[in-house]
């Protein structure tokens, strides 16, 4: 009919979180009430892809004290939004158009102009993220010719990286 707060109250029972709540009392035979409920949870990055609640009604009733236990298990999804940015130092390299690579030279001038590509991965949340795996492929070559000599690979923040096999071919 109307619409009332319960009065609830969290408590721990046999290594489980348990919430009582105090629906009536005393309550009429053959009464119905609708609950709706509405839980925080925290902890869930290693719960997996849904966490199960057990219901139960308890009474003080000696004819009926407890209902028979209900499973409803709430799906979990994590949303995490990532974002990739990139800049290139110089912003705009210009060789010469006579230009040609020195063959045999171990210096990095003799190769082209130095660019650096930075790239930063974000996550914008709302949640957090773990196991994130970034494939960024760069091209050395534009038909026979050289592209980009992949020079080195550097990381910061804890990450992992994969050389590629063609990283500084020459060793200069």
């Amino acid at each position: 009919q109307g619409q009332e707060k319960l009065s609830c109250n969290p408590r721990k029972e046999n290594r489980s979180h348990v919430v009582l709540c105090e629906l009536g009392n005393p309550m009429k035979a053959g009464a119905r009430i609708a609950v709706d409920m509405e839980l925080s949870v925290s902890g869930l990055e290693d719960a997996g892809d849904s966490i199960a609640f057990q219901l139960q009604l308890r009474s003080k009733n000696s004819h009926s004290p407890n209902s028979a236990v209900r499973v409803v298990k709430v799906p979990v999804e994590a949303q995490a939004a990532m974002e990739l940015r990139g800049m290139s130092l110089p912003a705009t390299a210009v060789l010469p158009a006579a230009w040609q690579a020195l063959e045999g030279s171990r210096r990095l001038e003799d190769h082209g102009l130095r660019v650096e590509h930075v790239y930063q991965l974000h996550n914008k949340g709302p949640g957090t993220v773990s196991g994130v795996t970034l494939h960024l492929a760069v091209p050395s070559r534009l038909g026979d010719s050289p592209l980009f000599y992949l020079l080195e690979l550097g990381t910061e923040g804890g990450m992992n990286c994969t050389e590629p096999p063609d990283l500084n071919p020459m060793q200069v």
